[in-house]
């Protein structure tokens, strides 16, 4: 039976879990409005000056307006806009694409109608003000809130700004969810407590500390003792649709919430999509594509990006190739056999950053300390065989820039899985092998997601996800984080 003080610690619970998401959307809100007055009234003082210039309209000289009043209707209409997509709502803020998409899609359908009436109208507008207007607006909009989520982030590792979930199904079905959404805090789910179908006192789901509370009929009594504000459904074997509706209906409207987790896992947004068809909420999943217009693209940008690279970078190049000839015996470039695309071998290049015998040595080193938790990968701290050189150009990845040649040439792309040796490779169970069906990357998600210190579960799991999920925007970003890891303070060994 819950007693008094809990109840009272459910009600706190509940209040708080629905102040965080009022008081984040007022700042965001605050915050939105601030951005969108400095960035249009510093565009309209900057390109007509301190004075009100007006704005013509054509046969109607009376409904001249000056800029003043047309920045003051743009900054009402980018903030109702911003409002009426639901950029601040809390389902959309602190992680994904789908806030930042919202507030692009808002922007240009908005500028989308000034154009339009600006054309019925006969209005003239002064050009350059739009311009100029709408990309800052939008590039510091989007800074706003991306700096609003790492401080989100903060907060949610210490457990703060969360949905409190309870977990109802299966024992192994609730484990496993508890640990996806324990991986990401920032995701703002909060695994408080379980129910399965039969648990005894004092039980905990396995591998945490979270507790059972009891089997499906206490699923009301269990949010009220832990002040849950959502039920996430991990499995569905043991309760029918009959009972789904009736959980549903037993929540209290507006402030606690139901979700469904179906028995998918590492599945890009973009390829999912709900279709509610004879009342069943029914999910398909596009089926990833490595042919066609996407891959023509992500050749093109290959290829551009890696040529100017070269081009820009080769004095740099040079002063690298002096230094490793220099500091020791040995070639400039170490060559190796990878595997890539379709399994085909190519030859990777890196410059040296080794002793001449590192290959000879390896043996030895690989019975003497295996990397812990990685069983394929040989990954060492404080390798012996590494020059002095060599670790500052692997502190930096410096010795990856000849793989720049290597994309160039098309046997690697600039974003993809690691290239793996082929002794790497005879060890492969076998749906790793779907890493071969997209070329091999110089970097990729592995590497901005943990670098050398990750398991080679964790490896495969980020590699996989990247083949079935690749787009050139993950691409972009990738290459982002990478130069953040790179200039971060463990780099890679």
């Amino acid at each position: 039976m819950v007693t008094e003080s809990k109840r009272q610690s459910t009600v706190g619970n509940r209040v708080a879990s629905a102040d965080w998401r009022v008081s984040y959307a007022r700042r965001l809100l605050v915050t939105d409005f601030l951005i969108l007055a400095w960035v249009i009234f510093g565009v309209q003082i900057a390109w007509f000056g301190v004075d009100a210039a007006t704005v013509a309209v054509r046969d109607a000289p009376m409904l001249a307006l000056n800029y003043t009043a047309i920045s003051v209707i743009l900054l009402v209409g980018w903030m109702v806009v911003l409002g009426v997509y639901g950029t601040r709502g809390y389902r959309v803020v602190g992680t994904g694409a789908q806030e930042y998409r919202l507030i692009i899609d808002g922007a240009m359908r908005l500028f989308g109608v000034v154009a339009i009436v600006a054309f019925l109208f006969q209005v003239s507008f002064a050009r350059g003000y739009i311009l100029i207007a709408l990309p800052l607006g939008l590039a510091v909009l989007i800074f706003s809130r991306w700096m609003w989520r790492q401080w989100l982030a903060t907060r949610r590792s210490r457990g703060e700004y969360t949905s409190r979930v309870l977990l109802v199904g299966s024992r192994s079905s609730v484990a496993h969810i508890a640990h996806e959404l324990g991986r990401q805090p920032q995701a703002g789910y909060l695994v408080v407590g379980a129910c399965v179908p039969s648990s005894v006192s004092g039980d905990t789901v396995a591998g945490t500390d979270i507790p059972l509370f009891g089997n499906f009929d206490m699923v009301q009594q269990a949010m009220m003792a832990y002040g849950a504000d959502t039920v996430v459904i991990t499995s569905a074997d043991e309760l029918p649709p009959e009972r789904v509706r009736q959980l549903s209906w037993g929540l209290e409207p507006g402030r606690q919430h139901l979700v469904v987790a179906p028995s998918l896992v590492d599945i890009g947004g973009p390829r999912v999509h709900t279709r509610p068809v004879a009342g069943l909420p029914l999910i398909h999943i596009e089926t990833p594509r490595y042919e066609g217009g996407t891959r023509f693209m992500k050749r093109s940008f290959d290829v551009l990006a890696s040529g100017l690279g070269i081009a820009v970078i080769s004095p740099f190049l040079l002063v690298i190739a002096i230094t490793v000839r220099l500091s020791s015996a040995g070639p400039v470039l170490f060559r190796q056999e990878r595997i890539g695309l379709k399994g085909e071998r190519f030859e990777m290049l890196k410059f040296r950053s080794m002793v001449i015998d590192a290959e000879q040595r390896l043996i030895d080193l690989q019975l003497e300390q295996h990397d812990r938790g990685n069983a394929v990968m040989f990954k060492m701290r404080d390798d012996p065989r590494i020059t002095p050189v060599g670790r500052f150009l692997r502190r930096y990845s410096l010795d990856e820039l000849p793989q720049l040649f290597n994309v160039f040439a098309g046997s690697m792309s600039l974003v993809g899985p690691r290239p793996p040796l082929p002794r790497e490779v005879e060890q492969y169970e076998k749906h790793v092998h779907r890493r071969f069906l997209v070329k091999p990357g110089i970097t990729g998600l592995w590497q901005v997601s943990g670098r050398s210190n990750l398991s080679w579960d964790d490896t495969v799991r980020l590699d996989l996800y990247y083949v079935e999920n690749w787009s050139l925007t993950s691409d972009l970003v990738i290459l982002f984080k990478t130069a953040r890891a790179v200039l971060g303070r463990d780099g890679a060994y």
